[in-house]
């Protein structure tokens, strides 16, 4: 019996000691075929220098976006979003206490930081009354009343999931939030939650277009006959690429999408910069009139700013023509709005934030007298309840976010949007990682964000002594300026107090 024991050991050790030399073997034959390679190659400089060894710094470097997230960030100081903000979205979703101890991490001195002004009668608890509603668009045939204060903004199928998209409308519906298509067009996964939709019709016109790009009014009136579909929004520009149109790799580009969106399969899919039926102010209107005219529901278009004489071109085109051909809002998008793709120079550098660009546009209304006529939508890097009531003090009527939901769903910043490897299942159509999305259970998180942060901001507005969150005003907000003394936001940016109320 030992015997055969003893050679059963021996027998496994011989094959232990042949494997691994076999893989030291294959190793090396690695290793060489590493070293010939780099050594030969003519593009890069490091491998050609460093062969085999210089091949770690890529990987290092890549390693290193999730080092610096997890470890070695402080958690006010990370880009696009800090870790403070993150947790705040994720716990909110969660539904779990989102209340902090001891005292806050957040700097109050650097310039341009928004401090509220607490009243010191604060609004009692009974005395509180939720979100007003509001009628867009009062002359169209099929006008949108909500109350909905914050939404989802604009996301394509395509560039997020089957499973994403199914989430979010779920979501939205649960707290009567609405859901933004985005330009990529209306699929059945946007319908069979049941929200409120807002229809995106983007440069290429995807999902209302004709083969040759032109917008097609036969398709337009099919998406209009939903009934969940309440409002169009003319995308003129976004805020992470203004002056560029959408951006969706061919890996994105499957069957289902390129049907809903009438492109060929396979082929990267790119928008025009702008509408090509609309290069003035006059076309503009004409083309929101013609959209009305077809679907009967509040059509608006959605911008960021950068040149702002056209506004005024705008407004008094407006007065000119009548308040029929006015549109219903404007989404006004920052400059450090968020994307799946786009170029570095204009993600960076083109457009102006949305802290200086929101008071402009609703002042510009304030002045041509047209704030009670056309709504104020907020977009860009409104995740926490402290920038929601911050747009709100500036004058929009709604608030809407696209990253936040995101980080409702799960996403981790992983920065692989413009990928098909998100490794939440949320912006890739690889089923393997679409498994880890289950939109039930990521709805639920979804309604919890929502509805977390509108609570929070109604907290906000109760503490400066207003009723409900659409009563903030300017002077119920201050800025610190470079001096390090903060001035009230109705001083920096003036906005005829005797003009301006929300309707």
């Amino acid at each position: 019996m030992f015997s055969e024991t003893q050679n059963f050991l021996i027998n496994a050790l011989g094959f232990m000691s042949a494997l691994f030399i076999f893989m030291i073997g294959v190793g090396v034959l690695v290793v060489v075929v590493m070293y010939v390679t780099d050594v030969t190659q003519k593009t890069q400089a490091i491998r050609r220098n460093y062969p085999v060894v210089g091949r770690f710094r890529y990987w290092f470097e890549h390693l290193g976006e999730f080092f610096r997230q997890y470890f070695f960030a402080m958690d006010r100081e990370e880009l696009p979003f800090n870790r403070a903000e993150r947790s705040w979205v994720y716990r909110a979703a969660k539904g779990i206490d989102n209340t902090v101890a001891f005292g806050s991490t957040r700097d109050l001195r650097p310039p341009g930081t928004i401090l509220f002004v607490n009243c010191p009668f604060p609004t009692l608890g009974e005395d509180a009354v939720p979100p007003t509603e509001i009628v867009i668009g009062p002359t169209c045939r099929h006008p949108y009343t909500t109350a909905s204060l914050f939404n989802v903004s604009g996301m394509s199928y395509g560039a997020i999931s089957r499973p994403a998209v199914r989430a979010l409308s779920r979501g939205a519906r649960l707290v009567g939030a609405w859901l933004n298509t985005g330009e990529g067009g209306l699929s059945p996964y946007h319908l069979e939650g049941g929200c409120d939709i807002v229809f995106q019709i983007g440069t290429a016109k995807y999902g209302v277009r004709e083969p040759s790009g032109e917008l097609d009014e036969g398709r337009l009136r099919e998406v209009a006959a939903h009934d969940e579909v309440k409002m169009f929004e003319l995308k003129l520009s976004q805020g992470a690429k203004p002056g560029k149109g959408g951006i969706l790799p061919a890996a994105k580009v499957t069957e289902e999408v390129a049907a809903i969106r009438g492109i060929e399969q396979g082929l990267d899919s790119i928008s025009p910069n702008r509408h090509p039926e609309i290069n003035s102010v006059p076309e503009l209107l004409d083309f929101i009139g013609r959209v009305r005219d077809v679907v009967g529901k509040p059509v608006g278009f959605k911008a960021v700013i950068g040149a702002y004489g056209w506004l005024d071109r705008l407004f008094a085109e407006i007065h000119e023509r009548g308040m029929e051909w006015a549109p219903d809002f404007i989404t006004v998008d920052s400059a450090d709005g968020g994307t799946g793709a786009a170029p570095m120079p204009l993600i960076d550098d083109m457009g102006i934030p949305l802290r200086e660009s929101l008071s402009m546009v609703v002042d510009k209304l304030i002045e041509y007298e047209l704030r009670d006529h056309i709504k104020v939508i907020a977009s860009g890097k409104l995740i926490t309840p402290t920038e929601v009531a911050w747009a709100l003090c500036m004058g929009a009527d709604f608030a809407a976010s696209a990253r936040g939901n995101m980080f409702a769903l799960g996403c981790i910043q992983a920065l692989q949007c413009n990928k098909n490897t998100c490794p939440t299942g949320i912006t890739t159509h690889n089923p393997d990682l679409q498994r880890g999305l289950v939109p039930e259970a990521k709805a639920i998180r979804v309604a919890n964000y929502i509805s977390s942060l509108v609570k929070e901001v109604g907290i906000i507005a109760h503490s400066c002594g207003v009723n409900e969150p659409r009563q903030l005003r300017r002077f119920h907000a201050r800025m610190v300026t470079d001096s390090g003394k903060s001035i009230p936001l109705n001083e920096l940016w003036p906005d005829a107090e005797s003009k301006y109320a929300h309707p």
